[in-house]
């Protein structure tokens, strides 16, 4: 058997016994220390960063639509992609060589333009959709990304998931089962519209375009760049959003009463937006965009309990129950490993790297090989080598 260990991939293989007999397995214990260790402890803390931020955007928004009626949900997100704009934008257009920003455009230009769009769109949608539905309902339909964050990387990343992936997805849907029937118990029923349906159906717009989003964001930083993608995103989100702002949203600027509150409010959501925006893509190129949405259905319960001190909310024990199933099920989806199946680029390395030693040995076949990359980080091999089994 013949397998290939090229850069940024693990190979697996069939376990083949040596001479001297299998090797015996791992007791509970060892399996418990590998399961719990440093990387999934950083992967954990990681995401809940990532919620935390987000708790931070909702209680923003929250202020600033209930308290002062600014209901400014493009503005809040022009604010954002100027900033990007600003810090990675300016980065790209410093830079020498293929990374420069004209070099970037002329290749790639057409693609992150439609990015920035489903970008901006999705934020929109979702914001929108609290005029209309229920709180309730934006928790449960938000969940929507997750499947189409799984079948986009199924389809187009390659992505293969475990039997223990599936199960841990739904323990993470089952914590937010746990946290909407609190929701219901409690009669917390914020933002319910006249027009439920209506804002039902922007929710899952704006999933979907999220999870579209989100694949993307994970294939450009693992295989282009951080700081391309974020440029990217600033330079076309900044110019799309401030189209849509001036088309739709110059009439509500003008209604808002400002002051130095609204304008602290305005730049602590930008600060929470910016932070979102820059980390994510960190946590997504160390992991995967589909435990990052799973990481993400705890931030409704921090602003849930935030709440508790500032908005007066009930409390339930549910909402405990809930956030201690979606961890379990964010621990059981890191416990394994997802892999990648017949990627071309690695069949094409390993026919090109394998030719003289096939030649030399025409007993054995060639197969394309599956690769793995671990969701909580691995190493990186310098060169690419080829093991004879």
């Amino acid at each position: 058997m013949i397998s290939v260990h090229p850069n940024h991939v693990v190979t697996t293989t069939e376990t083949i016994p040596n001479d001297t007999g299998a090797s015996p397995s791992p007791s509970l214990d060892q399996r418990m220390r590998r399961i719990f260790n440093r990387d999934l402890l950083v992967t954990l803390a990681l995401g809940q960063v990532l919620s935390l931020l987000i708790c931070g955007i909702g209680l923003t928004s929250k202020y600033l639509a209930d308290d002062f009626h600014a209901n400014t949900p493009v503005f809040q997100s022009f604010l954002n992609y100027i900033l990007l704009f600003l810090v990675y934008t300016t980065t790209l257009a410093v830079r020498q060589g293929e990374e420069n920003l004209l070099a970037i455009l002329r290749v790639r230009w057409w693609k992150y333009m439609i990015l920035g769009l489903i970008d901006i769109e999705a934020n929109y949608l979702v914001i929108k959709a609290y005029q209309y539905t229920t709180l309730t309902s934006v928790q449960l339909l938000d969940c929507f990304v997750i499947p189409v964050v799984l079948l986009l990387s199924w389809f187009f990343l390659l992505v293969r998931y475990k039997a223990v992936h599936f199960a841990a997805v739904g323990v993470c849907l089952l914590g937010i089962g746990c946290m909407v029937g609190a929701d219901v118990l409690v009669g917390r029923q914020e933002g319910f519209g006249d027009r439920k349906l209506l804002g039902d159906l922007l929710v899952l717009g704006g999933a979907t375009l999220y999870g579209i989003s989100n694949v993307c964001e994970e294939y450009i930083v693992k295989n282009l760049s951080r700081v391309e993608f974020l440029g990217m995103m600033g330079l076309f989100g900044s110019f799309f959003s401030g189209i849509q702002l001036a088309i739709m949203e110059h009439k509500e600027l003008l209604k808002v009463p400002w002051d130095w509150q609204i304008g602290l409010l305005y730049v602590g959501f930008s600060a929470c937006m910016f932070g979102l925006s820059s980390f994510m893509p960190v946590v997504i190129k160390r992991t995967s965009a589909t435990s990052v949405n799973l990481s993400l259905l705890t931030a409704d319960l921090y602003s849930l309990f935030c709440g508790l001190f500032l908005f007066h909310y009930k409390f339930s024990v549910l909402y405990l129950l809930s956030f201690v199933i979606i961890v379990l099920g964010l621990v059981l989806y890191s416990s394994s490993s997802t892999y990648v199946a017949q990627d071309p680029r690695v069949y094409k390395q390993f026919r090109n790297t394998s030719s003289q030693l096939v030649s030399d040995a025409p007993h054995l076949s060639l197969q394309e090989p599956s690769v793995t990359y671990t969701s909580l980080g691995q190493g990186i091999e310098e060169e690419p080598h080829v093991q004879v089994a």
